[in-house]
């Protein structure tokens, strides 16, 4: 393996934001090797072959990670083949994410349940991915950690609780159609996973860094991309090309923070 080339795992590869991730290092003029993870292997290379044809100039090289972070034996799967393919990886983009309020508000999903499952996902089996994944980071000589925050930053949320609807007085509250606080709160607590690992892994040299994209339009939680772009979302590929932006390197300076789309770090 020539030592230029970069590997790089992006979970939650074949779609929204982790796609545009992957499509923005496989048209970089780095050398990348891209794990993109996909809980469908089918999906997987469904995408795959999609990046392909859309960029027919690119040079970098994808392999499909099929992978589900919801379970370990999954995790311990894709561990295995990532350890044969390449023995070591340089990057790990935490991207895959769930959101479970729109299902509750569609009555598909009682409350509790839509915390607890986004919980388990977007926290723990984030820890537990990242957690079985270190040994081959740091093999690296310049091991790179990111966690993709999504809308998380408290401080914001408290001037501006933007893209929640206006609610009135009264009880119940009427259905807004629109909800991420189970999403957006799992996301917080990522931003305390990123300081724990940022923590524990500083005598190692590895740099860690929460991403935040900002709201895009993503089919993410089953809202649709349409709805959210109505909303004001913008383009999946700006979180692409932030993320594509910290693997290179120009966001080395603000390690252990937020660092968000427009170049700014993001206030606690």
């Amino acid at each position: 393996m020539a030592s230029s080339l970069r590997t790089v795992i992006v979970t939650g590869g074949n779609g929204g934001i982790g796609w545009e991730a992957v499509k923005a290092l496989y048209t970089s003029d780095k050398p990348y090797y891209i794990f993109m993870g996909s809980r469908s292997a089918s999906k997987g290379k469904e995408a795959k072959q999609l990046l392909i044809e859309e960029c027919p100039s690119a040079k970098n090289t994808i392999e499909v990670l099929p992978l589900d972070i919801d379970s370990d034996e999954s995790i311990e799967t894709a561990f295995q083949q990532v350890s044969s393919s390449r023995g070591s990886i340089d990057c790990l983009v935490n991207n895959a994410g769930a959101n479970y309020d729109i299902a509750h508000l569609k009555g598909e999903m009682g409350l509790r349940d839509s915390f607890t499952k986004a919980y388990n996902t977007n926290v723990a089996g984030t820890h537990v991915m990242t957690h079985t994944f270190m040994p081959l980071l740091l093999k690296s000589t310049d091991p790179r950690l990111i966690f993709v925050a999504g809308l998380a930053n408290i401080t914001r949320a408290a001037e501006n609780y933007f893209p929640a609807p206006k609610v009135p007085a009264g009880w119940p509250k009427p259905n807004p159609g629109f909800e991420v606080i189970s999403y957006r709160a799992s996301k917080c607590a990522l931003n305390m996973l990123m300081l724990d690992w940022n923590y524990k892994l500083q005598a190692d040299g590895v740099k860690v860094w929460c991403v935040g994209p900002g709201m895009l339009a993503t089919n993410l939680g089953g809202f649709g991309k349409e709805k959210a772009a109505a909303m004001g979302a913008g383009h999946p590929s700006a979180g692409g090309d932030i993320i594509r932006r910290v693997v290179e390197g120009e966001r080395d300076a603000d390690t252990g923070k937020i660092v968000i789309k427009d170049g700014g770090i993001s206030p606690w």
